[in-house]
């Protein structure tokens, strides 16, 4: 045997020897669901979904995974799968139920666990998320950033960095109906202002009022208009070690800004210095803006009277006229499950449902731990308390899909700390499924990752722009909006 045979045969022999994975022998059968992270055991997923890579919590020394026609075996805990092989199997499955079956090697023996479903819809998710990447702190931000993923892939992007910026604050990026080439973002600070994305034309504008410059805010329907809050928030630290942070507003109104004419309209029952305005949308045929409201307190130790209503008022998109009257749709008091307060309304695009978030008292649910998802039926008026959705952490900042169909929120259940993204699907009969963690390359992504997935929101496709474009945008000098009072409703 020549010396160049005797070199391919041993790094042959030695192939062999470092890529044999041990295969299940002897197994044992247990009626318990295998420790999955992120947990993917009986969800409902998207055709168009990312692989739904996962770990197994423990010291195990070897995994079998069966899905559907894909087979694992890897060393260690880790469950990996394939993209083509993950598309064909998204494909062949769409409409129906994936039974994924886990054997597990520790400690000398293999385990099988109980089986469990991946049930695969035809309804699609929008492909593109975006959101605020921001440590999970409560006394200042430091390195901010919004970042755009592909949610039928692994591809991300900064599309606004703090490298770029001077490292100031940036509130998050909205679409207007889950359309990229269309948004708005803020960056805040001196010579800051709104970053408004027209077809990859960025706008930068200085929107301001008597109370201040947007704090949360959305496009009507044809994108001529947002309505917005003015918020002048204060900080409060709690004795209590379960409750970080209080922050709640000492001023807030709502307005709505005119990006064609660069007016900003006003209207007294939006800016009643007795009440607290906040947390505005438009409803999808641009007849109504919803938001909350609550009687106004002088006092932080009045902090836990603030209870917040759901209320609506007209608006005429042909005029930009605001109405004369407003009505209460969820009074706070009356909340299903004792929750009484509630904060950021949101309704599906198909104007059916309206999702929001209920907590205790106060309008920064993000540390509150009793936050939940409620879901009001337009039609019926039926509020579902979306036990399957919630968990024993905050689960809010929401947004849609453009069907309807999903939904995507943050939730801090893993550990009470850290925010991730978490989709939900909701069915032709209005009844929410179990919820899922965004897919990441890594099934240890999330236990290295040290910042929180803020504020996430849906899009129909990739941003026209990107973190150098924002940069030359604030470089600009901002458009002056002037202020106005609303004409007559007609």
């Amino acid at each position: 045997m020549t010396d160049r045979l005797k070199f391919i045969w041993l790094l042959t022999v030695l192939f062999s020897l470092f890529s044999c994975t041990p295969h299940p022998e002897n197994a044992r059968k247990i009626k318990e669901l295998p420790p999955l992270y992120p947990d993917y055991t009986n969800v409902t997923i998207p055709v168009n979904i990312a692989p739904l890579n996962f770990l197994l919590r423990g010291d195990y020394e070897a995994i079998e995974v069966k899905a559907g026609d894909i087979v694992i075996n890897a060393k260690g805990n880790e469950a990996v799968f394939d993209m083509d092989e993950w598309k064909t199997l998204m494909e062949k499955s769409a409409g129906k139920k994936i039974e994924v079956t886990v054997t597990a090697l520790k400690d000398r023996q293999w385990t099988q666990y109980e089986p469990f479903t991946w049930e695969v819809v035809n309804d699609k998710i929008d492909s593109w998320l975006t959101y605020r990447l921001i440590e999970p702190d409560y006394e200042v931000f430091h390195h901010l950033e919004i970042h755009e993923r592909c949610i039928e892939n692994f591809d991300q992007r900064a599309i606004s960095s703090f490298r770029q910026v001077g490292d100031r604050c940036m509130n998050c990026h909205i679409h207007s109906q889950q359309n990229p080439n269309r948004s708005m973002m803020y960056v805040r600070g001196k010579e800051g202002g709104a970053v408004l994305n027209e077809n990859g034309h960025l706008r930068k504008l200085d929107i301001q009022t008597p109370t201040g410059s947007s704090v949360y805010f959305d496009f009507s329907p044809t994108g001529r208009y947002i309505v917005f809050s003015t918020n002048k928030i204060i900080p409060a630290f709690h004795a209590k070690p379960e409750k970080r942070l209080e922050v709640f507003d000492s001023k807030s109104d709502v307005y709505v800004a005119d990006l064609k004419e660069n007016r900003i309209i006003s209207s007294p029952l939006l800016a009643d210095s007795t009440w607290f305005e906040t947390f505005p949308t438009f409803s999808p045929d641009g007849k109504y803006i919803y938001y909350c409201t609550a009687k106004a307190i002088t006092k932080t130790k009045e902090i836990t009277s603030l209870q917040y209503s759901l209320c609506r008022i007209p608006f005429n998109e042909k005029t930009g006229a605001i109405g004369e009257k407003s009505d209460t749709v969820v009074a706070a008091y009356k909340q299903p499950g004792g929750k009484t307060s509630v904060c950021h309304p949101k309704i599906s695009p198909d104007g059916r449902y309206l999702l929001y978030s209920v907590a205790d008292y106060g309008t920064f649910p993000i540390w509150h731990r009793e936050t939940d998802l409620r879901m009001l039926d337009l039609q019926t008026m039926r509020i579902d308390t979306m036990d399957i959705v919630n968990s024993r952490m905050s689960d809010t900042y929401h947004s849609w899909s453009s069907n309807s169909r999903w939904f995507v929120f943050a939730s801090k259940r893993d550990d009470g700390l850290y925010g991730k993204p978490y989709f939900c699907y909701i069915d032709k009969n209005g009844k929410a499924r179990k919820p899922f963690c965004l897919p990441q390359e890594s099934p240890t992504f999330y236990d290295n990752f040290l910042k929180s997935f803020n504020a996430p929101e849906m899009a129909k496709g990739p941003s026209p722009f990107d973190a150098n474009d924002v940069e030359r945008a604030m470089q600009k000098r901002a458009e002056n909006f002037k202020r106005e009072t609303a004409p007559d409703l007609q």
